[in-house]
């Protein structure tokens, strides 16, 4: 099946010809990336190109927005929702293979001889609504310093470059990284949990108060497990100065039967692709063209509208 698709509204330097999506659909459809598609997939809507699009609109969702079925015709989203044109995709899929988080024939002791520092933390932001993660890094810095290398609350002098393979490598000389959501919301559950587990270092989690259906509970410790930060606080540094007990930690699974869970399944996404690309439905942005003036509208693609 031939598929015309392009994207738009994602990060400065995004491939168009090889990104997660990209990829991904080619392994069932033969896709073509054209200016007047078919398809589009798009992930910023402040950006605003998708605008200029008449075509079936999917929106992609980093953060924990809610699907908005005015704006597009379809969604992944980190909700888990009873809608049929969403589906849940939490981001952290993206960040890489669930085979680096499968365990096996790994030496527990090996990893922790290796770790010869003990916290880290990265962040971009720091401000009011972000003060749970801000206020536990600030307490847990009571015990021992943790190193900060982030944008924001940097004690370091040092700030990780961008992407996924610098952060990875600033990891694993950790025993533990706080590894906390910009907020809680059920379902919303970043890269930052399982970038802190590839590194095997142990995460301190705070979030998405459903993680344990997602990650084994016994291999990560969450913050929704204990009375408060201070009996969270005390398991750390009980875990820090009792190897038994961290290595305890450290030789659990990641996934329930170390088995990744349904949402890296690529034959889910595919199939709710299938759906996508093989139901024929009049665009929203086609449906609100005859009846909504914007400064869009003359500058917009496949602009006959279609029933």
């Amino acid at each position: 099946m031939k598929v015309r698709l392009d994207f738009c509204d994602f990060h400065p330097g995004f491939s168009k010809t090889n990104n997660f999506f990209y990829n991904l659909l080619r392994e069932r459809f033969d896709v073509e990336i054209c200016d007047n598609p078919d398809f589009l997939i798009f992930s910023d809507p402040g950006q605003h190109i998708h605008r200029v699009h008449n075509c079936v609109k999917i929106y992609f969702c980093v953060e924990n927005f809610a699907p908005d079925f005015r704006e597009y015709d379809y969604s992944f989203t980190c909700r888990q929702t009873d809608d049929p044109r969403n589906l849940r995709l939490p981001y952290y899929v993206l960040s890489g293979p669930p085979d680096l988080l499968q365990k096996d024939g790994e030496n527990p002791a090996q990893i922790l001889a290796a770790k010869t520092k003990f916290c880290c933390f990265l962040v971009r932001y720091a401000n009011r609504k972000t003060s749970v993660r801000n206020d536990f890094f600030r307490k847990l810095c009571q015990y021992k310093k943790v190193d900060s290398a982030g944008g924001a609350l940097n004690n370091t002098g040092y700030q990780v470059p961008p992407g996924p393979g610098p952060k990875l490598e600033f990891l694993r000389p950790y025993k533990f990284n706080i590894a906390f959501e910009n907020t809680s919301i059920p379902d919303y559950t970043t890269e930052k949990i399982v970038d802190a587990m590839r590194a095997r270092a142990l995460p301190i989690y705070w979030g998405n108060p459903r993680i344990a259906a997602e990650f084994n509970p016994k291999s990560f410790l969450n913050y929704f497990d204990f009375p408060g930060e201070d009996a969270l606080i005390d398991k750390i540094i009980e875990l820090d100065q009792d190897d038994a007990k961290y290595l305890e930690y450290l030789r659990q699974p990641y996934f329930h039967n170390n088995q990744p869970n349904e949402f890296f399944s690529r034959e889910r996404l595919l199939n709710q692709f299938e759906e996508i690309f093989t139901t024929r439905i009049t665009p929203v942005s086609r449906r609100r063209y005859w009846n909504q003036i914007g400064r869009w509208i003359p500058v917009k693609k496949n602009r006959p509208a279609q029933t």
